[in-house]
């Protein structure tokens, strides 16, 4: 039986690539703020809990001790390199042909070929300034964490999510290498399959050292070109 490590388990995707994981027969491993230790209290008999700060090392080292995968949501919270914070963690202590898959968004981009609307790349900007301002997000460290993620030598690969809905799952979402691509200008995604993505891509060796922009299976754009 795989065992998995899943960080950042307790948020909406989080909670999501558990539930995928338990269905395929893995092992879960759940890192997770110790305030949100109760978010995953309905599963306490079905994963093991490293309760901590997804950036903090001693608490990543055992967690992705023996695991196949690890599954990171990198989240840019604060002010204080949290993503690359977390993402170096996880670099340095996975098994050494573990699969990582790293979540983050479109904003990210590996090979500078990706093409963003004015709107987009505006909404991004003023976006990064009130976070900078207020100290919520560091969107500069996600971009920072990523530079290592391309970097390294592991069995990496980073999934960049569209707008994100709930719902019932549609299947495995469509894939295309450069946002700005016709397939993906629906943009939408429901979070269950972002999830099922994320999931699957460890077992998908076509997808190691790449950064696949996803989008609904069934959303307009991937109808219109498949």
């Amino acid at each position: 039986m795989k065992r998995v490590c899943i960080i950042g388990a307790s948020g909406k995707l989080g909670r999501y690539m558990v539930q995928h994981a338990l269905e395929r027969g893995y092992q879960v491993a759940a890192v997770c703020r110790q305030q949100s230790v109760s978010k995953l209290a309905d599963l306490a008999d079905k994963i093991s809990l490293f309760p901590g700060a997804t950036n903090d090392r001693d608490v990543i080292r055992q967690a992705v001790s023996g695991c196949d995968g690890v599954l990171t949501v990198l989240v840019p919270w604060g002010v204080q390199q949290y993503s690359s914070g977390t993402a170096q963690a996880v670099l340095d202590f996975a098994e050494s042909d573990a699969r990582l898959i790293f979540s983050c968004g479109w904003h990210i981009s590996r090979d500078g070929k990706d093409i963003y609307s004015w709107r987009f790349k505006a909404l991004l900007t003023l976006f990064g300034k009130l976070a900078r301002l207020f100290r919520l997000v560091e969107l500069d460290d996600q971009i920072e964490a990523c530079r290592r993620i391309f970097d390294s030598d592991t069995r990496w690969t980073v999934v960049r999510g569209s707008d994100l809905e709930e719902g019932e799952s549609q299947g495995l979402p469509v894939w295309s290498r450069h946002v700005g691509d016709p397939i993906l200008k629906s943009n939408l995604t429901r979070r269950i399959d972002f999830a099922l993505f994320m999931v699957d891509a460890m077992e998908r060796d076509e997808l190691i050292h790449e950064a696949p922009a996803i989008v609904g299976c069934k959303s307009p754009s991937v109808i219109e070109n498949s």
